[in-house]
């Protein structure tokens, strides 16, 4: 689906499935479905699929004629693909994900492999002079311990094999690092730092600015309590490419009310991680690892606003007295109103569907319906 700034598709990382047949059911039925919900007509431009593929859905559907057969499939559903998450490697539903979503990190060749079966994906599927971008995570989780030069290594030789495989195909292929709270970047300053660490190392920074970028999660920077336009203004002025632009919101409380304490207690679950930043009056940031960390911490009164890592969906706000980040996804969607050069990517990113409480809850088609009118209703304005 286009909008004024590019395209837009939703993550299928909202949907469980872990091989390609259960991926391939995914877009038969529940992608179709959303399609159709949104009144889309046969002589539209094609309905815009946000791939998410793990390992062994990667490895499967390039097996065989599953790619060649994918192809078909598109091109007869008037769909495409234009982007993939390739964040989680594994499993990502039912069972503890927490920490295994950041596994295998970047100074893992696996990640390595994977990755590269992603774009050889949407090399197969884009067409000449398409653009296509895939993004990962943020190097590694801090307390891995991850050896940074590894992981630079290993991204500065991605930047190259993505410029390969470009030019080979004729297309635009990017790779975009999601900075997310805990990761080993999480925050503008330290995409910054990093990106110039990068710089040093790459044989070409050209090459490695070009392929290379950040994938902007509105979610993760506004728990950061990073205002949009400072960030990315700063990313752009750094020559750091905006790979994509995750639509996210989260939760956002005042944790000297009691009362906002007891209502997040409803999403404190065991399978994904929930970070908490939480920021004093003085304005200095105190991170929590997990939501249970920060319930159990008895210091919530010593904060003023806390952002909670739990994504609720776009256009749905939670009952006082929870509150959400919503304006900074807002503001995000006006800053690139202003720049519409500086990303092409979009994609509605809620995958914890299953795990929210039932207050927030819809039918899950009607609730990605509802997303994608919320971000082009911003569009609009």
């Amino acid at each position: 689906m286009k909008i004024r700034h590019g395209q837009l598709a939703y993550c299928t990382n909202i949907h469980p499935a872990n091989t390609w047949a259960e991926t391939m059911g995914v877009l038969e039925t529940k992608v179709l479905a959303v399609r159709d919900q949104l009144g889309r007509e046969p002589h539209d431009p094609p309905f815009a699929i946000g791939l998410r593929l793990g390992g062994r859905a990667a490895t499967e559907l390039l097996q065989a004629d599953h790619l060649a057969c994918f192809g078909d499939w598109l091109a007869r559903t008037n769909t495409c693909v234009f982007t993939i998450n390739g964040f989680p490697h594994g499993d990502f539903h039912g069972a503890r994900v927490k920490e295994q979503a950041f596994l295998p990190d970047w100074s893992n060749p696996t990640r390595v492999g994977y990755t590269r079966d992603l774009f050889r994906i949407l090399a197969a599927l884009l067409p000449v002079g398409g653009e296509g971008s895939v993004s990962t995570l943020p190097g590694a989780h801090k307390s891995f311990q991850a050896d940074e030069s590894i992981v630079r290594r290993h991204l500065t030789d991605m930047a190259q094999w993505i410029e390969d495989l470009s030019q080979h195909h004729g297309l635009d292929l990017h790779l975009g690092l999601e900075p997310e709270p805990f990761g080993m970047i999480e925050n503008t300053a330290e995409c910054l730092e990093f990106f110039e660490r990068l710089a040093d190392d790459s044989p070409d920074a050209d090459v490695l600015l070009r392929r290379i970028g950040i994938n902007y999660d509105a979610c993760h920077f506004a728990i950061q309590h990073e205002s949009a336009d400072e960030a990315l203004d700063a990313l752009a002025t750094s020559g750091i490419r905006i790979s994509k632009i995750h639509l996210s919101n989260a939760i956002r409380i005042d944790p000297r009310d009691p009362d906002a304490i007891a209502a997040l207690r409803a999403f404190d679950e065991p399978v994904y991680f929930h970070q908490v930043v939480a920021r004093r009056a003085d304005g200095s940031l105190q991170r929590f690892a997990d939501l249970s960390e920060f319930l159990q911490s008895g210091i919530t009164a010593d904060f003023d606003d806390a952002r909670v890592h739990f994504h609720i969906p776009l256009g749905a706000m939670p009952e006082a007295p929870l509150q959400s980040t919503i304006d900074h996804t807002a503001d995000v969607l006006r800053w690139t109103a202003r720049h519409p050069e500086a990303c092409r990517h979009y994609e509605i990113e809620t995958y914890t569907w299953s795990v929210l409480p039932d207050a927030l809850r819809q039918p899950l088609v009607q609730q990605i319906a509802g997303e994608y009118r919320w971000v082009l209703a911003q569009c609009s304005e």
